[in-house]
């Protein structure tokens, strides 16, 4: 099994950081839940805050796993989520090649309402504060932010 584990900074005296290691399977999104109800026993977001965290947390992972990794069960996924002094930051990682953001279509145009798939990276913009994606050396990371002051 895969661990969650939790461990106070030793940057900030008040941050504390979760961290989940997932393989690249479907089933494993299912986890998310647990993990953000862990990290919500810190925080004590509300109904809406959850809702925007689940929905989003969810899309990463979900595109870590199949785009990035394939859904290759040797490879892993990675969350972490630090809680900052007004923020949550959750950061995903893959051990996949990355992809071009400008090359993801946009689901609004009227080509792509209708397509089952494609709206992960529009729902993550709309529902977090700020959203970041980098490649990197060892695969792809993408940073969520959620104010939780709002």
């Amino acid at each position: 099994m895969f661990p969650c584990t939790c461990r106070k900074s030793p940057v900030a005296a008040k941050q504390i950081i979760y961290h989940l290691t997932l393989p690249s399977t479907l089933k494993a999104v299912g986890r998310i839940e647990g993990f953000l109800k862990k990290v919500n026993r810190s925080v004590h977001l509300d109904e809406i805050q959850m809702h925007k965290l689940m929905v989003s947390l969810t899309e990463a992972v979900n595109n870590a796993i199949v785009h990035g990794n394939k859904q290759d069960p040797q490879k892993k996924v990675s969350v972490e989520c630090e809680i900052l002094p007004g923020w949550l930051l959750f950061v995903v990682r893959d051990q996949g090649k990355g992809f071009r953001l400008d090359g993801v279509a946009n689901p609004l145009h009227q080509k792509n309402l209708l397509r089952e798939s494609g709206r992960g990276v529009f729902l993550m913009r709309t529902l977090m504060d700020r959203v970041e994606f980098e490649r990197k050396r060892t695969g792809m990371e993408v940073s969520l932010w959620l104010n939780v002051n709002k």
